[in-house]
Parts: structure tokens; sequence; C-alpha cells
């Protein structure tokens, strides 16, 4: 089993934020979101169509930074499990990516 890979700081995540994260210890692109002390992990592409859902760099967050927004059809997904609530998707979730806090690091878990 491999060691766990570093990310950042979780006082360098706003909150509410979020972080997009790609070549990164061979894993497919996914992003990180803050809310409070948690941070959840997930591939950034939409169960819908397939595409990358920030629409800028790190923009994976609603306005009102409640809610994850896909970019191509504005579905919207809970922070904490990933699953769809609105838009073309209901009920379809994002793909988890384990990762591990650790003495205010994140890192991509083993």
């Amino acid at each position: 089993m491999s060691a766990p890979v570093y990310l950042c700081r979780l006082d360098e995540l706003a909150d509410p934020g979020s972080k997009g994260f790609e070549d990164i210890d061979g894993q497919k692109p996914f992003f990180l979101v803050r809310r409070g002390p948690e941070v959840f992990g997930y591939r950034n592409t939409c169960p819908h169509y397939g595409a990358p859902l920030d629409w800028k760099p790190d923009a994976f967050l609603s306005y009102d930074k409640d809610m994850i927004l896909c970019s191509m059809h504005s579905a919207l997904f809970n922070i904490d499990d990933g699953i769809c609530v609105d838009g073309p998707c209901p009920g379809q979730g994002l793909e988890p990516v384990k990762i591990a806090l650790k003495d205010g690091g994140i890192f991509l878990a083993a």
C-alpha cells in the first residue's frame, strides 16, 4: 500500500471553498470541498454528462456555496454525500475520492 499523498493544508481552503487537482499520483481529476472542519473529495466528472463540473479553476460551488454545482446543466449536489438533488440526474452521485486529514494537512488516502 502506498503512502498518503499531500494535497494542501486545511487553512488553504476557504470555508466554504473548493479546489481542483489534476495529475496527482495517477488519479483522474478530482476536487476537494471544505465545509467547516470537514473536507470532502470527489472526481471532477458530472454523472449526467461526464463533463468536468467546474466552469473555471477551483469553481465547484453554487453561488451561495452551500451545494456543488455542475457548470454544464446547473445540477446541484450535496456537499457531504455528492448526491444530485436538483437537475438532470436526481439521485445519481459524484464518485467519492478518499482523503485524510492529519495535523492540519489534507492527503489523498492510500
